[in-house]
C-alpha cells in the first residue's frame, strides 16, 4: 500500500509524513527504558555471581563467541556485497550536516562507553554508555542477592510495563511502515528498492552461512551430534520460530525438542534455552551490525575500521539487550545506530522488509540457542539420542 500510494501520489505523499514521524519518534521514546529493564532481566537471570558456576559460566562464553562470530560474517558481507552504495535514500540533507563530524580512537572510544555522568548520559542518548553502566546494575544486583531483590522486582515488574508499551507501539507499524514507505517512494521513486532487495539478499546469505555452516560445524565438533539430525530432531522448534517470529513464544517447544527428540536434560535445557531466549541472539546480532553499515552506505557516510567495530561490540550488546518478541531486533537497532551518530530516519526503508528478515533471524536465534543446550550438555558429559 505504502508503495502504491507513493507512486500515486508522488511528492504530494509529503502529507503523511507526520504519521512516519510520530512512530519513528515512539520506537526513540521506548528504547532507553528497554535497555535498562531488558538487560538487566538478562544478566540477573544468570544468577547470583558468587554461584554461577561451571554451567553459567560457559554457556555465557558461547553466547559471547557465537554471537562475535555471527557480527563477523554480517560485516564481511555486508561489506562485499555493499547493498547500499549509489542507494540515494537520504530523505533529508540536513540530517547528515546536523551529525557530528569526530573520528573515533581509543580515548573517544573509553569517553563514549564508560560515562562520568549516567544521567548525562541519558539526555545525551549515549547509549554504549548507558548499555556499560546496566551491566554493572545487573551485576551488582546479581551480587547482593536477597538485599537487592526489591529493586530487582522493581525491575522485572518495570520490564513487563516496558514489553506491553512496546507490543502497544509495534501494533501500529502497519501504519509507520505504510506512510515511512509512501514517503519515501513518493519522493525518491520505485528505484529506491532496488538497492532494498540486495540488502535483503545480503542478510539471507550471511544468516544463511550461520545457519548452515557454523552451527554445523559447533555442532559436530564441540557437540558431537550429527548436524543432519539436528535438523530432523530440532525442526518443529525452527519451524515455530519462523512462524511466530519470537524466540520466547518458541521458548516451549524449543525445550520439548531438546530433550524429547534430541535427549539434552532438564538440568541443561531449564537453565541453557530460556537465558539463550532472552540474551543469545546470534542472528539479531548479524542483522542489526548489516543494517546499521547498509544505513550508512546509503547515507554516503564511511565508517572507519574503529566505528565499525564499534557497531560489531554495540550489535552484541544491543542484541543481548533485545527482548524474545517480533521486531524487537529493529528497536534495538537504534542503539547500534546512534552509538556511531548514524541517523535513525534510515531505518523507515528497513521497515517494509524487516518482517520477513525478522523471520528468518529469529530462526538462528533459536537455532543458536538449541546449539548452546547440546554443546553445553556435551560438555557436562551427557548422552543424546
Amino acid at each position: 500500500m505504502g508503495i502504491t500510494v507513493g507512486v500515486l501520489l508522488q511528492e504530494k505523499a509529503i502529507i503523511l509524513k507526520p504519521l512516519a514521524e510520530i512512530f519513528i519518534r515512539l520506537l526513540n521514546m521506548i528504547i532507553i527504558p528497554i535497555i535498562f529493564a531488558t538487560l538487566i532481566v538478562g544478566i540477573t537471570s544468570l544468577g547470583n555471581i558468587k554461584t554461577l558456576g561451571r554451567l553459567g559460566s560457559k554457556t555465557f562464553i558461547y553466547y559471547i563467541i557465537t554471537s562475535l562470530i555471527a557480527v563477523i560474517i554480517g560485516l564481511t558481507i555486508i561489506n562485499l556485497f555493499n547493498p547500499g552504495k549509489n542507494a540515494d535514500l537520504i530523505i533529508d540533507q540536513s540530517i547528515i550536516d546536523t551529525l557530528p563530524n569526530t573520528k573515533m580512537n581509543l580515548t573517544t572510544i573509553i569517553e563514549q562507553i564508560i560515562p562520568k555522568n549516567f544521567f548525562k548520559a541519558i539526555v545525551e542518548e549515549n547509549m554504549v554508555s548507558i548499555i556499560f553502566f546496566t551491566i554493572f546494575f545487573g551485576m551488582a544486583l546479581n551480587y547482593l542477592g536477597k538485599a537487592g531483590k526489591p529493586i530487582l522486582d522493581f525491575v522485572n515488574a518495570l520490564n513487563e510495563v516496558i514489553l506491553k508499551i512496546t507490543e502497544w507501539i509495534m501494533t501500529l507499524a502497519p501504519i509507520g511502515v505504510f506512510a515511512l514507505i509512501a514517503t519515501l517512494i513518493g519522493e525518491m521513486g520505485l528505484g529506491t528498492l532496488r538497492p532494498l532487495a540486495i540488502y535483503m539478499l545480503s542478510v539471507i546469505v550471511a544468516l544463511s552461512i550461520h545457519l548452515l555452516i557454523i552451527i554445523p560445524i559447533i555442532l559436530y565438533f564441540f557437540g558431537k551430534y550429527s548436524p543432519k539430525k539436528f535438523f530432523v530432531n530440532f525442526f518443529p522448534a525452527l519451524a515455530t520460530a519462523f512462524s511466530t517470529d519470537s524466540s520466547i513464544a518458541t521458548l516451549p517447544v524449543t525445550i520439548e525438542s531438546l530433550e524429547k527428540n534430541i535427549g539434552v536434560s532438564n538440568k541443561v535445557t531449564s537453565f541453557v534455552a530460556p537465558l539463550g531466549a532472552t540474551i543469545n541472539m546470534d542472528g539479531t546480532a548479524l542483522y542489526e551490525a548489516m543494517a546499521a553499515l547498509f544505513i550508512a552506505q546509503a547515507y554516503n557516510i564511511q565508517l572507519t575500521l574503529t566505528e565499525q567495530l564499534i557497531v560489531a561490540l554495540t550489535a552484541i550488546l544491543a542484541s543481548i539487550g533485545a527482548a524474545g518478541i517480533p521486531s524487537a531486533g529493529l528497536i534495538t537497532l537504534i542503539i547500534v545506530l546512534q552509538a556511531v551518530n548514524l541517523p535513525l530516519e534510515g531505518i523507515g526503508i528497513l521497515l517494509a522488509v524487516d518482517r520477513v528478515l525478522d523471520m528468518c533471524r529469529t530462526t538462528v536465534n533459536v537455532a543458536g540457542d538449541a546449539c548452546g543446550s547440546i554443546v553445553i550438555a556435551k560438555m557436562e558429559g551427557e548422552r543424546f539420542k
